[in-house]
């Protein structure tokens, strides 16, 4: 789960981290309000999406009267903006996040990221601020400073203070700094997330350390005991196909194919779109219906993957274990009564032949398939 910047910052703070002043506001008469409550005489008007590259797409402007910063709000509300992570369709400004602007002599980088691989919190800290750090690690890796924690001691103080001397800061700012890595790391660790971005984090010209930036993702499966996170959730800047499926305990991702798939089990969902493409079609989404699919959950599936237009062909895939193969047939056939698509559905494991009875009597025109690769290749033909 994702979180928007001033979100992240409001987190940040809690754990010692150094933000500048900011205020979110959802109207460009808000956006001028606050700038007045901040005072100053310089303000960054930036848009809250889900995305990063803001910068270089327009979504942070620099302002230095009120009219300015309601004029910059107003440009960016209610407008997608578009950004390399986006794609073409962008997302949807609806908030804008005013913050104090002051002037700043360097950029860093700092990152948290959850290194699966290595079973451990990896840090990663670079001198050269402000640059994608997949661009830094392809330009120039040297640049590039990482520590791995050790999660039966955590992130020490001593290595903090290695990353900051490696950054080149001065005494003051190395203590700054130290302050930043390991409030970061606390809540990185405290509030179960997979990723913690500060891009740029800057020095100031009096040596204060500043996170400017603040990009944060979370594990969803560690939400049930972390509500305030929970609480942070924008439905609006995900894909509304996800937000659905997330309501009915359904994991689905959209993809950009025409078979749309309804599979049991996450590995299989991975096979079966595997052998999609290796049958010479396109998936058009990921969906694990889970381990205890319901005749309603099969329901909710299919309506889910109908909600995409670009569906041709629907692709029933379960080996059932937990599962049964006949509620699996019953939702199957309530919902491809009134179906206008082909639907190719392909059944093994238990009472697969309770299952198998109830679609062949049904009278449904079900295309029946055997293999998995033979169900792939049915939905493939009848796409084309």
């Amino acid at each position: 789960m994702n979180i928007h910047e001033y979100q992240a910052k409001e987190l940040l703070a809690r754990f010692g981290v150094t933000v500048p002043q900011g205020r979110v506001a959802y109207t460009a008469e808000q956006a001028s309000f606050a700038a007045s409550e901040l005072g100053g005489w310089n303000w960054a008007v930036k848009a809250q999406i889900h995305s990063g590259a803001r910068g270089k797409a327009g979504g942070v402007k620099l302002c230095k009267t009120y009219n300015e910063v309601q004029e910059a709000a107003a440009d960016l509300l209610g407008n997608r903006l578009v950004t390399v992570q986006t794609g073409s369709e962008g997302k949807l400004c609806e908030r804008v996040y005013i913050e104090v602007a002051e002037p700043f002599v360097k950029e860093l980088y700092l990152g948290f990221v959850l290194d699966r691989k290595a079973e451990r919190i990896r840090v990663i800290a670079s001198a050269e601020g402000g640059m994608e750090i997949e661009e830094l690690a392809e330009s120039a890796p040297e640049k590039i400073l990482q520590v791995l924690v050790e999660p039966a001691v955590g992130l020490q103080q001593f290595q903090a203070r290695e990353l900051a001397f490696g950054l080149g800061l001065n005494i003051k700012q190395v203590q700054r700094a130290v302050g930043i890595i390991m409030g970061a790391y606390r809540a990185f660790r405290d509030k179960d997330a997979e990723m913690l971005e500060i891009n740029p984090m800057v020095v100031t010209q009096d040596d204060r350390v500043v996170a400017l930036d603040a990009k944060m993702s979370f594990d969803e499966n560690a939400l049930f005991r972390l509500p305030d996170i929970s609480e942070m959730k924008d439905l609006a800047q995900e894909d509304p196909r996800e937000a659905e499926a997330s309501q009915h305990n359904l994991n689905y991702v959209g993809l950009d194919g025409n078979i749309g798939c309804i599979v049991n089990g996450a590995g299989l969902a991975m096979a079966t779109m595997d052998t999609i493409k290796y049958a010479g079609g396109n998936p058009a989404n990921f969906l694990d219906v889970g381990g205890g699919a319901s005749p309603e959950r099969v329901a909710n599936a299919f309506k889910l993957v109908l909600s995409d237009s670009n569906v041709a062909v629907i692709l029933v895939n379960i080996f059932a274990g937990i599962n049964r193969c006949d509620w699996i047939a019953k939702g199957v056939v309530d919902a491809a009564k009134d179906l206008r698509v082909p639907l190719v559905v392909r059944l093994a494991g238990t009472n697969v032949k309770e299952g198998q009875k109830i679609i062949e009597e049904s009278g449904l025109p079900i295309i029946k398939a055997n293999t998995l690769l033979d169900a792939c290749s049915k939905a493939v033909e009848q796409v084309k």
